[in-house]
């Protein structure tokens, strides 16, 4: 039997406003009891969207740094949508990608408005496809709570798969949340066009996956320890409190992080104690808007990276093998090879054995805009990060914000010229 969702340990120090403590436990209990928390299960997929030209280098990305694999790929009219896997344990990443650059629909609109995500107008995460238990129950029960669904006709016109039931994208994140009715006996089965295993997808697959061979990484990279979104601070309460009523989550805690002007909000799977069964959904917020930085004269890069992308996913985190190769922790090891074959990292890795964690960010993917993160706990440290980790970590990413918002604005200067 489930423990109450509103039951589970507390950690953090920031302090939440009493409309959102009110309604955490209020939600909480009514989504227990109307059975909710039990019908919906583990996250099954997350699903991103990147423009055309860029599928099959970002899955040579992916395979190189991730444990994923290349499965297979559904052709619609207007879509490629790829297929990766690591074993039915672990979510699936659905990659698609758009056939023609001039295509617009719901998805793109929400890009056009930011600086920076307009440049890439179809590139963007899309959101998390959870397994439930009975599909007609969850959606008729979420209908009732005033959440809206895309119609079959929509999801056909927009060539999502038409097996899952897509709510529309939240006011707060920008992202949706899919439900996809699964026994746990069952694969993952995605409704969308034709299948085949293309094989210029599958080459630039197999050579990254014989690279990561060759490396010794490809048992210490592990599965997706979580996803982490990022929003404008006057929306981080809302934005919690939102998806856990989407999901069957519980609120983990949140930390203040002064240095940085922002706090780092996690939420977990009630039903499972491991992220890489259920990765783990992080938000991180400014603590003050930005248009009071004037007045302040704090650091502001989460509320900038909103502010040039959209909210929207920031980063993609997995875990690293707790161990050593030699005289180098698993992470050191799996960063320097991977260096040397190319990648770029914001920063040298931070945290240490003594402190229980050890963590790096990724330079953004050209391919999707998002950030990998790699995180090593050692022994028994079962927490997130440490503040230390966390302040150094959103200063790398936001340096490389200030860098690429001085090129976002060159390029439009050059486009007006022309």
């Amino acid at each position: 039997m489930l423990a109450p969702s509103s039951q589970f340990n507390r950690y953090g120090d920031k302090q939440n406003s009493q409309f959102f403590e009110d309604y955490l436990l209020r939600l909480l209990e009514e989504r227990d009891r109307v059975g909710l928390t039990d019908l919906i299960g583990e996250i099954d997929a997350i699903m991103m969207t990147v423009d055309p030209g860029h599928s099959i280098d970002y899955i040579a990305e992916l395979a190189l740094m991730t444990p994923y694999h290349y499965l297979v790929t559904l052709e619609s009219e207007t879509h490629w949508t790829h297929v990766l896997r690591i074993n039915m344990n672990s979510p699936d990443i659905l990659v698609r990608e758009v056939k023609d650059p001039n295509i617009r629909g719901i998805f793109r609109s929400l890009n056009e408005v930011y600086p920076i995500g307009a440049i890439k107008p179809n590139c963007r995460y899309m959101g998390e496809i959870y397994r439930v238990g009975n599909l007609h129950e969850v959606v008729a029960l979420q209908t009732e709570r005033e959440f809206r669904f895309f119609n079959q006709d929509e999801v056909r016109k927009m060539e999502l798969p038409g097996n899952i039931a897509i709510s529309k994208p939240s006011p707060y994140t920008h992202n949706i949340v899919g439900y996809l009715e699964r026994p746990l006996n069952q694969i993952r089965v995605y409704s969308l066009g034709i299948s085949s295993i293309r094989d210029d997808v599958q080459s630039v697959y197999l050579a990254a996956k014989e690279i990561q061979t060759n490396l010794g990484i490809e048992e210490l990279i592990q599965p997706i320890d979580h996803l982490a979104t990022r929003v404008y601070s006057q929306n981080r309460e809302v934005a919690i409190l939102e998806y856990l009523s989407l999901s069957s989550y519980y609120y983990w805690g949140s930390y203040d992080i002064k240095d940085q002007n922002s706090s780092t909000n996690v939420t977990k799977s009630v039903h499972f104690k491991e992220e890489n069964r259920s990765p783990a959904k992080v938000f991180t917020a400014n603590n003050t808007p930005y248009f009071v930085n004037h007045l302040e004269k704090l650091p502001s890069p989460t509320e900038n990276f909103v502010r040039n992308y959209g909210p929207r996913l920031h980063h993609i985190a997995f875990a690293v093998k707790d161990g050593m190769q030699g005289d180098l922790a698993n992470i050191d090891y799996v960063v320097d090879v991977i260096k040397q074959n190319g990648k770029k990292f914001l920063l040298e890795i931070i945290g240490s054995q003594e402190e229980g964690l050890k963590q790096i960010f990724s330079s953004a993917s050209e391919h999707s805009s998002l950030i990998i993160e790699y995180v090593q706990r050692f022994g028994d440290f079962s927490g997130f990060f440490t503040k230390q980790n966390v302040a150094d970590l959103t200063h790398a990413a936001g340096a490389e914000e200030e860098l690429l918002q001085m090129q976002a604005a060159a390029e439009n200067k050059h486009s007006l010229q022309l």
